[in-house]
């Protein structure tokens, strides 16, 4: 077990040991269950690097569970896989060697049943350490960082799932597309906020990851925010307007992927007959002009809503906003797979689901923020450089897994994620 260092925090167990084995089991049942409707050539996409395959994802999360818990809490462990250390091992150097995350797609072996195979004896193994009543309690609070760490990894598989789909003619359905749910009445164009001093960060009841801590004060001027996300037909007024074509609008490095990617609209945008459509989990599917944008990149969301005389919020202005709201909205549990048009009772705002809304704050640790202790410590902080920070969830996201204050990081280019946007301006009035 790692020994934490003098200025280093260690993992706590939010959970009790009941709770914890009952919700590891039930999240790799739910994994498991999001692969039902794939086919075994399914299995092994990887269209671009940035994505991975579905059976490389339920490796993965195995792998953290069997090197991160099992092989620290079990002294006679012995691993009957000793070459997956290497080939599921994500991006932990204080573990030993990666396989290339590029060549992931390769890997036509270990076959899918057997990545099953070795799922279910981590599973098996790991709930009877997780069951003893002497079970240390940082060996439960790893366990629990492996839960939500394999939440992640659910979006992450739909995600990847949906580009790997999307580049073949065929636009197969990952799922057939379910009845449409209630549509509300749009909710007010804006919300004030007076600012002042306020507190952003995690509390410290509860799980959270440690990029989330520790909870700190900033100073808010006031502003006002969008009670609602950027719709698909507000930024086809966009493109209407030849937002693609102005490079006033855009950053320097947004305007050069603009040009090098000849983007004209988002990701999975197509336009028939004089008609835009989308790709999405469930196939090839009408745009519809009331769901939130997504599948937007930084550049694109900034773009926009300088386009529109506005600007993206920082991520503290987002927290302190959706603080007092309830963790609610269309997420991975409700079945629908994609954004969706307003919500009945949604007229104070929604910030929860249908899309990640990008913000203008770089992700950056927070001051005081301290890594954990050994190789967990290479799970957030070593990421703090070039990205942006995302908040809020979206319709692939467990519900469970959400929190105000949870931190979401992506490249300013990446557009394979559920992202859109939110406006913000300045004032109060």
């Amino acid at each position: 077990m790692d020994s934490p260092g003098t200025s280093l925090p260690t993992l706590k167990p939010a959970y009790s040991p009941d709770d914890v084995v009952g919700r590891f089991l039930d999240v790799s049942a739910r994994t498991e269950a999001l692969c039902e409707p794939l086919e075994i050539e399914d299995y092994g996409l990887q269209a671009m690097p940035e994505v991975s395959p579905a059976k490389w994802h339920l490796a993965h999360t195995a792998w953290y569970f069997e090197t991160f818990v099992l092989g620290v809490v079990d002294a006679g462990y012995q691993s009957r896989w000793p070459a997956f250390r290497a080939l599921f091992n994500s991006y932990y150097n204080g573990v030993g060697a990666q396989y290339p995350r590029p060549q992931r797609g390769l890997l036509s072996r270990p076959t899918v049943a057997e990545v099953f195979a070795y799922r279910h004896e981590i599973r098996d193994r790991l709930a009877g350490q997780l069951a003893r009543a002497d079970c240390p309690a940082e060996i439960r609070a790893r366990a629990e960082l492996g839960l939500h760490h394999e939440q992640q990894h659910q979006e992450l598989l739909l995600t990847d799932l949906k580009y790997c789909f999307s580049v073949n003619p065929l636009t197969p359905a990952y799922r057939p597309a379910p009845a449409a749910p209630p549509r509300g009445a749009v909710a007010a164009a804006w919300l004030a906020f007076p600012g002042g001093v306020t507190m952003i960060g995690h509390p410290g009841d509860g799980f959270c990851f440690d990029n989330e801590q520790p909870a700190h004060r900033v100073l808010l001027a006031p502003y006002r925010l969008a009670a609602a996300p950027v719709s698909n037909g507000e930024f086809l007024g966009f493109i209407e307007d030849g937002g693609y074509r102005r490079a006033e609008l855009w950053l320097s490095d947004g305007w050069a992927e603009v040009q090098a990617g000849q983007w004209r609209q988002p990701l999975y945008w197509r336009q028939a007959d004089g008609a835009w459509q989308h790709f999405t989990l469930h196939g090839m599917q009408p745009l519809d002009p009331e769901a939130p944008v997504a599948h937007l990149s930084y550049f694109e969301a900034d773009a926009y809503a300088r386009w529109a005389g506005a600007r993206l919020p920082t991520e503290a202005e987002w927290e302190h906003a959706a603080r007092e709201r309830p963790v609610e909205g269309n997420f991975l549990d409700s079945g629908l797979l994609a954004p969706a048009p307003p919500r009945p009772g949604n007229a104070g705002g929604q910030f929860f689901g249908d899309v990640w809304e990008w913000t203008a704050s770089s992700y950056a640790a927070y001051p005081g923020y301290r890594p954990f202790a050994g190789e967990l410590g290479e799970y957030n902080g070593k990421f703090m450089c070039n990205q942006f920070v995302l908040r809020g969830g979206s319709c692939l996201s467990p519900g469970a897994h959400l929190r105000p204050s949870y931190r979401n990081f992506f490249y300013p280019r990446d557009r394979w994620q559920v992202a859109g946007l939110r406006l913000a301006r300045d004032g109060d009035g």
